[in-house]
């Protein structure tokens, strides 16, 4: 629930930085703008999954070829409440997994072969289970509209920098000149760390999700720590432009003040809060 609510407020933060450059900025100037970046982040919205699946080189698995995955995911589904998302694999050396998609009946879930091959069927039940909740929370919409919104706020905020310097330079108009640049260098900042934190915030609300779902917690946090490690040591990585999407950062989990730029939560904390779930359960089942 926490978690729920912090992205309404990290969205709500979102949209008065947008309102606070609108504000700055004369009415007409930032429409074009607003219209270019809404656009783009409409097209992502709709036509994204095809070109991740297409840039990771993920295929479609067939039910023949992995009817027990195929089992797993009719089944998380139909708990989850939506259509079963379609089922790809991607022939890699690394283990991960993510889910792409608009929405339920629009999704796609992909998983590496290293991941299949290492991982035992309660975690990778944990692992689908994390996706088909990114399906059923819509977080691609979330994350759609956080780009489009942190999309507009950067262009307001170019735009104002370019007036700030080349704009009016009377004396009544300088400390007005100044904020507005003060605020064009910080306002793109601003908006992509929120944008990032809301990222952050929807994979703890995926791996609660997914514990409702199978009910094990602890199943999912050993397939945390497992993809953690194999991630660690791994030779190949995947696209970096879809990191994001991963249930696991290919990239390595960062625990400086640098984590405020990554787009998934340490992992130490995801599989902490799954453990004591995961506690908490075993105690009100005794």
């Amino acid at each position: 629930m926490w978690n729920q609510l912090k992205t309404i407020l990290y969205l709500g933060a979102l949209s008065s930085l947008a309102v606070a450059a609108l504000s700055w900025v004369a009415p007409g100037w930032w429409l074009g703008f607003a219209v270019v970046g809404l656009a783009f982040n409409l097209g992502a919205y709709f036509f994204s999954d095809r070109v991740v699946l297409r840039m990771q080189g993920a295929r479609p698995l067939a039910r023949s070829e992995h009817p027990e995955l195929h089992a797993m995911n009719d089944i998380i589904a139909e708990r989850a409440g939506i259509p079963a998302p379609r089922l790809y694999i991607i022939d890699a050396d690394y283990a991960n997994a993510f889910a792409t998609g608009r929405g339920p009946g629009h999704s796609a879930v992909a998983f590496t072969r290293q991941l299949l091959e290492q991982l035992p069927p309660r975690e990778v039940a944990g692992v689908l289970a994390h996706e088909i909740a990114h399906v059923k929370n819509r977080d691609v919409l979330i994350a759609t509209i956080a780009a489009c919104v942190a999309t507009m706020v950067s262009a307001l905020a170019n735009m104002l920098q370019f007036t700030a310097i080349f704009g009016g330079s009377s004396e009544d108009e300088e400390g007005s000149g100044l904020g507005g640049l003060v605020f064009a260098l910080l306002a793109p900042l601003g908006a992509t760390l929120v944008q990032l934190a809301i990222s952050r915030a929807r994979e703890y609300v995926a791996d609660e999700t997914a514990a409702r779902l199978t009910g094990d917690p602890a199943g999912l946090a050993s397939a945390l720590e497992r993809l953690s490690h194999a991630t660690a040591h791994a030779q190949a990585l995947p696209q970096p432009a879809a990191a994001s999407l991963f249930i696991v950062n290919p990239f390595g989990s960062m625990q400086t003040l640098a984590s405020l730029f990554s787009t998934h939560p340490p992992m130490q904390e995801r599989i902490r809060r799954l453990r004591a779930l995961s506690l908490a359960i075993t105690r009100r089942a005794a």
